[in-house]
């Protein structure tokens, strides 16, 4: 299988940028973002992309997604807002957070948002008392333990609840309009697709011959970028989810919700070794960026970054910790790297999803700067950083 090229820094670039910027420090390809969206609506062209905004909202990437002609999966009425200021208007969006709040609701009312999605009856009179009207999917939970982050364990209503539950929302007075569900986050096969397709075309079928047709079929997101150790053919994935959508779908709007897809691919980071000491007989390397701040990633998304040192020398096990003062501010233990010192840099690819929106300042610690790429690449001697992975 040919392997796919994604942004990642040379030695030259991280060097220049370290310098002129500081660590730590998030750079940002837009390219990728662009290739990544067009590769989902290349491979699946009936299907109407909304970027889940939760794993980056990068002002620049909702920029371009928007630029781009994309849509938005937002989970809150900041999300909305945010989006309404960048002139998004409310139809490109779908309130996607299955247990709204009331300040969610009237910022759908306000902005225009009038697609939604919901899993229990109690969410069916909330929705028809702030948004009379709306379009409303039923998200169904679906069962998938290979997933890398099993969100069905929260969200999701079970298959024996699916006709009572549309044709509550319909006796309602909302738009009763499909089924939604997510098969969880790094899915490395079409299998799980091809199973939630089975049992919503199941739901169609039920709906229709109790006089409800169905028209909108919400696939979710999803879809894997690489990760250590973790093996699969994406084109492949994304030929067998189509196919199965032209066969028992046809003439359904089909929509997506990627998120980590989008932009997972398109940031690295920069950070640097600001102290070394050992303990237990394992070196430990202390970073400027940790737990608190983009490996935030580690705990909330259980990433496992690939680090990347531009030394030479006999691979140890190592231990990786942040710079704050809490003990529990610890990355990786037994990392295997070569031996750093003070001021070494190290970088960190494939760091875009669930990083950055996650930080914080806790410690009095500054977030990481983002530059973006295409607009420094200019400053850096051999800016040539595609590399396979």
């Amino acid at each position: 299988m040919k392997k796919e090229k994604y942004f990642q820094l040379n030695q030259a670039a991280v060097e220049a940028l370290a310098e002129k910027y500081g660590t730590p420090l998030l750079v940002l390809s837009l390219e990728q973002i662009e290739k990544n969206y067009n590769l989902l609506r290349t491979h699946m062209p009936r299907v109407k992309v909304f970027y889940a905004i939760k794993a980056n909202p990068h002002r620049r990437i909702l920029e371009l997604m928007r630029d781009l002609g994309s849509n938005f999966d937002v989970a809150s009425d900041g999300e909305i807002m945010g989006l309404a200021s960048l002139g998004v208007d409310g139809s490109r969006m779908i309130y996607a957070n299955p247990m709204k709040t009331v300040n969610g609701l009237r910022a759908c009312r306000n902005a225009g948002v009038g697609k939604m999605t919901f899993d229990s009856a109690g969410e069916i009179d909330k929705m028809a008392r702030e948004c009379p009207g709306a379009t409303a999917l039923l998200r169904i939970r679906i069962d998938n333990s290979s997933a890398h982050v099993d969100l069905n364990k929260k969200f999701g209503a079970g298959r024996e609840q699916a006709l009572e539950l549309l044709q509550k929302a319909k006796a309602a007075g909302l738009d009763a309009a499909g089924i939604a569900f997510h098969v969880g986050s790094q899915t490395t096969s079409a299998d799980p697709y091809l199973n939630a397709l089975d049992i919503a075309r199941e739901i169609f079928e039920e709906a229709a011959a109790n006089g409800m047709q169905l028209r909108i079929m919400d696939i979710g997101g999803g879809f894997p970028i690489p990760e250590p150790k973790v093996r699969f053919n994406l084109t492949e994935m994304l030929k067998q989810i189509n196919a199965r959508l032209d066969e028992d779908f046809p003439g359904v709007e089909i929509w997506c919700e990627p998120g980590r897809f989008i932009c997972g691919t398109a940031v690295n980071l920069i950070t640097s070794v600001i102290g070394v000491t050992e303990r237990g007989g394992q070196p430990w390397y202390f970073l400027d960026d940790g737990l608190y701040g983009t490996f935030s990633g580690v705990l909330f998304d259980q990433w496992d970054f690939k680090l990347i040192s531009f030394k030479e020398g006999e691979q140890v096990a190592a231990t990786f910790a942040g710079p704050s003062c809490d003990s529990l501010d610890i990355m990786f233990r037994g990392k295997m790297t070569v031996r750093q010192e003070e001021g070494d840099l190290i970088l960190v690819p494939i760091c875009g999803a669930y990083t950055s929106a996650s930080a914080t300042t806790f410690n009095g610690f500054s977030k990481a700067n983002f530059v973006v790429w295409e607009d420094v690449k200019g400053e850096v001697p051999d800016a040539s950083p595609a590399k396979e992975q």
